[in-house]
Order: structure tokens, then sequence, then C-alpha cells
């Protein structure tokens, strides 16, 4: 009999399959079924909606259907063969941990995320992450970013897994959806989620790697049911971005406080860079669009890679 569940881990050859009464079927693909249109390294992905068909013995399911996505979250293949390896499907929700210390997270990198989760159509929440190390300068950079990020319409977080600040409200803001966590290694996603749920149980580095550089030990996306309807992904540390498929002039629309502004400009495909008349330009002159935003802009528009999340595994 053909039965529905949900990927909640891949290691690539092998899937975690829940079922919808709560148990787990490990999964395979027959041969056949991997080379049928599949432009990905993986064609079976963590937060997939599958079908499939146990063997007799109960003990091993065959998938044999791919439920359409309706997003996912890729990076660039380091196989020549293929496109693109798909981190995971099915998003509802996907939370950007950063660092300003230890280790320090840029600005642009935060930006190409959110870029790129725009063009996915998938809502993103900024997580500030290790704020118990922060000095009074470091609060002050903090307020900006977070006036600055809230202003274009991103909810932030203020977060530290070591004295729990801003995990109940983290917690609220997950209930009910599927949830990427995603950033660089060290900015110590892993010891959030443990935080949240301590029966995660994920490992993560030394305590002393917390306080240093730090080291992501997740190797690939994993899925925890946090409660009936909530679900969280932890994905190994993202290192950069580019984008892919779409014209310059199109690059904007992912920008959230361009939009009011680009019916303004001139030119109905004005690229906000050099063109006369430009209304999201005079917007960034007078101080409304964050000059720090438009300097993002302007490095993803003038970069030489044009794919879209360009994950590198760190």
């Amino acid at each position: 009999m053909v039965e529905k569940g949900l990927v909640i881990l891949s290691t690539g050859s092998l899937y975690d399959v829940l079922k919808s009464d709560g148990s787990i079927v490990k999964c395979k693909l027959r041969g056949r079924f991997r080379i049928q249109g599949i432009k990905s390294t993986n064609p079976v992905v963590v937060g997939d909606r599958v079908r499939f068909l146990l063997e007799e013995n109960n003990e091993i399911g065959w998938i044999t259907k791919i439920e359409d996505r309706k997003n996912y979250i890729v990076r660039k293949s380091t196989r020549l063969s293929k496109l693109t390896h798909i981190i995971a499907a099915n998003i509802d929700k996907a939370f950007v941990v950063f660092t300003l210390k230890q280790p320090h997270t840029s600005l642009g990198f935060v930006d190409r995320f959110l870029t790129a989760a725009e063009a996915y159509r998938i809502p993103v929440e900024l997580v500030f992450n290790k704020v118990d190390l922060f000095d009074d300068n470091d609060k002050i950079e903090l307020e900006k970013l977070v006036q600055m990020y809230q202003k274009i319409g991103y909810f932030c977080h203020q977060t530290s897994a070591i004295d729990f600040t801003g995990i109940e409200l983290l917690k609220d803001r997950l209930k009910g959806n599927i949830s990427l966590f995603a950033g660089h290694s060290g900015t110590g996603k892993s010891a959030l989620l443990n935080a949240i749920n301590p029966s995660f149980n994920i490992r993560v580095g030394e305590i002393s790697d917390y306080h240093n550089k730090g080291r992501h030990t997740t190797t690939f996306a994993q899925m925890h049911a946090f409660g009936d309807d909530t679900f969280l992904v932890d994905s190994p540390g993202i290192k950069e971005f580019g984008l892919i498929n779409y014209e310059k002039y199109e690059l904007s629309h992912f920008f959230l406080e361009m939009r009011p502004y680009m019916n303004q400009c001139k030119f109905h495909n004005c690229t906000h860079l050099h063109e006369p008349q430009c209304a999201v330009k005079e917007a960034v002159e007078q101080g409304v669009i964050s000059s720090s935003r438009y300097e993002s802009y302007l490095g993803i528009l003038k970069g030489d890679d044009m794919d879209i999340e360009a994950w590198e595994l760190e």
C-alpha cells in the first residue's frame, strides 16, 4: 500500500520519512527514479512530502513520488554534472542567525541571504545571537541594526543560548511552522536549537569554540519535530551567496524597502545604478533607504557570480 510522509533526514542514499502517526520509516530510491528529470545532486530533500511503498517486511520503504514543492533553498553543487544541491524544501520561515562578534557576520552576507529568501518568497526573521558577549559599544551597534531591519519589515530577535535571552519569544515565533535555521558556522545555530528543546541533543562545538570562532558540526540538513505541528531544520554552515536567473533590473524587487519607489523611476527597467531620475537613489540620498543596504544591493548587482543561493559548506 502506498503511504505518505515527510522527509526529515537525508544522508544521500537513505531517507528518514515521518508518517502521520509519528513513526519513522527508512526509505530508498530506485536507481531509475533518480535520473528522471532531476537537475540537482539530490532528488529528495528534507522537507519534501513524498509517497512511498513499504516492502513486505515493513523494514524499508521505496519512494515512488515527490509532491510538488512550494519553495526550496538551494546551494551550488560541487559536481560539474549537476546544477544545484537543494538544502531543504517547503519552508514556511527562515531564521538567519548572525553575530556581531566571535565570529562577526558581515551585513553583506545577511543582505544576500535576505535577497535570496525574497526570491523564493520565504519570510525571514533575523536572530542576533550571543548577546551575552556584548559590551556597551556592541549594544549600541545592535540597536542601530535592529532599527534598520525592523524599519524594512524584518522581525528581529536578540538571543543567547548561554543565559536563554530571547528563547521564549523565539519559541513562540516558531509555532505551527517548518522553519529553517541558517547562518555562518560558529554563530550558534545548533546551540540555539538545543536551548529551544534540549531533547534535540544536537552536537555542538566545545564551550571554548562558542567564545571564539566555533565550528558548526552539522554536515547535512536535518528536521527536528517540536510539538505536533512545528518543525525546525538545522542546516550546515553557509559561507557565501550568489544570485542566478534574474535580470539586473529585477534585483531591487528582492529589497523590500526599494519596492515602493521602483514605479517612480523614469525608466521601467531602472537598475538604480547610473540612470537619471531614479527614485531609489533619491530615497538613499534622503536617508529613507539605508546606505548600508544600498551598498549591499550594489555589491550583488556588480558581482561576477549571479547564482541564487550559492551555499558553500564550511
